[in-house]
């Protein structure tokens, strides 16, 4: 039980390690690429999304009428 609750923590040290090896296997120049890649992925999800829930309330009005 005592296992279970210490592999759901990460310390300080576990995101140093993380990075390092993030550094390692990408590279320091490739980062910056990969973090715009993720903020235009996480970008287009929220606006697909929002689409979605706009869709959603158009429907809701078309059936109240």
């Amino acid at each position: 039980m005592t296992l279970s609750i210490l592999l759901g923590m990460i310390g300080p040290w576990q995101v140093v390690i993380i990075i390092a090896i993030v550094i390692l296997l990408f590279g320091a120049k490739k980062i910056p690429e990969l973090m715009k890649g993720v903020g235009k992925g996480i970008r287009e999800f929220k606006d697909a999304t929002k689409e979605g829930s706009d869709d959603e309330d158009k429907n809701i009005e078309k059936k109240s009428e």
